[in-house]
């Protein structure tokens, strides 16, 4: 008989992990998905592309409905769970209902940060994390609405860009002093800064918020220094907060994220996480690719298989406001390390790769993103480089072909 597995969540994490497990261990488990957003799972780093009117809501859905039903999964979504009695062994749910698991995953993700700066509670003051923002991110640019977006992260600038392309006038601002400064160095994110006010986007940086100035709505929004930035509408987009609440109300280790071990367990037994909620030897990476990376590695676990997470290394290959951005490993570089740098600013395009000890520990692409994969491989399976460093800033058919001659 198959035994009852619970994952609480229906997003990406979720998701991935009931394909891997579909892989690995069809027919072990009984699995129900738990998931509050009032959809099917689908894809969260596409709903700039909806709001700019790229794509639709629906194209954006990872598996249709058939695909879990085929899978044996059990689907509630648009379900609150309200509480884990680990002792039990029981999942609460909305209406006093319970489910019972022989193992539970919690892929709960993240909530967007909300600025504490008076005024935030005005009609007006949105945050941008799923497709309920996104509808009525529309509704602002389908009337014009003046925008300032706080936060120059991917999420602001993703947001920034969907309400520009939708027709809203759009001002971001950023507490720091360039752009997406933990995937970017100080040339990238100049560039990237150029590229986006090109697509009619004011940016300011070393930007504070202060207040947000209206009487029952929004009016405005007063930076520190003294300048007012007109608005009818406000998106925080200045980061997230892993969703922990579940966890610590039912006695499992809590510190910024669910803390789980190499084997993504939490420290109740079969009690599991991973994703945007989970913090694995004191990271929360709040990224879709180590949620995936997670996922592969709890199948297998669940499985019976011998498999463990050691962390992952952090990657960005994204269109950031239409711009394609990619960045990986350490892009910064510190004592002992080379950066290869190639820069051409009249094309849009910047490449630093940042070598030490002989291999590729970290690059920085903007515009020109087509090797990025090449380059994530060589940081992460740490491949010696010298014969192919002469040529590797050009690409892989070049540096291949130098590397058998």
């Amino acid at each position: 008989m198959s035994e009852p597995l619970v994952i609480v969540g229906n997003g990406m994490a979720a998701a991935r992990l009931v394909d891997e497990l579909a892989k690995v261990a069809l027919g072990r488990y009984a699995i129900a998905v738990i998931g509050d957003e009032p959809r099917l799972a689908y894809n969260r780093v596409l709903l700039s592309s909806v709001l700019a009117g790229e794509t639709t809501s629906q194209d954006i859905e990872l598996r249709p409905a058939s695909w879990w039903r085929d899978r044996g999964v059990t689907l509630k979504y648009g379900c609150t769970a309200t509480g884990v009695d680990v002792g039990r062994r029981e999942l609460k749910i909305e209406n006093d209902e319970s489910v019972p698991f022989s193992k539970l995953v919690l892929t709960t993700g993240s909530s967007p940060l909300r600025l504490n700066v008076p005024g935030a509670d005005l009609a007006g003051v949105h945050t941008f994390r799923d497709s309920r923002d996104v509808d009525l991110l529309l509704t602002l640019a389908a009337q014009k609405k003046r925008v300032v977006v706080v936060g120059g992260g991917l999420l602001g600038l993703e947001a920034a860009y969907g309400l520009a392309k939708a027709g809203a006038p759009v001002t971001l601002v950023h507490l720091m002093d360039r752009l997406m400064e933990r995937q970017l160095d100080a040339p990238a994110a100049e560039l990237l800064k150029s590229l986006v006010e090109r697509k009619g986007i004011e940016i300011l940086l070393n930007a504070n918020t202060a207040r947000i100035h209206g009487v029952t709505r929004v009016e405005g929004v007063e930076l520190v220094d003294g300048r007012l930035i007109p608005a009818d509408a406000v998106i925080f987009a200045a980061g997230i907060r892993p969703n922990v609440a579940l966890a610590r109300e039912a006695g499992i280790s809590v510190k910024r994220g669910i803390v789980v071990d190499d084997h993504l367990q939490t420290g109740a037994p079969d009690v599991f996480a991973i994703g945007e909620c989970a913090e694995h030897r004191g990271i929360c990476y709040g990224l879709v690719e180590p949620a995936y990376e997670q996922a592969r590695v709890l199948a297998r676990h669940l499985a019976g298989r011998e498999a463990s997470y050691a962390g992952s290394i952090v990657a960005t290959n994204l269109k950031v406001s239409g711009v394609s951005v990619f960045s990986a490993g350490d892009f910064i570089g510190g004592d002992g390390s080379e950066s290869i740098v190639l820069s051409d600013i009249n094309h849009g395009t910047y490449k630093k790769l940042v070598i030490s000890g002989g291999r590729l520990i970290g690059a920085v692409l903007i515009g020109d993103v087509g090797d990025a994969l090449w380059y994530l491989e060589l940081i992460r399976t740490r491949q010696p480089t010298q014969r192919i460093r002469a040529d590797m800033m050009f690409g892989r058919s070049l540096a291949i072909r130098s590397e058998a001659a």
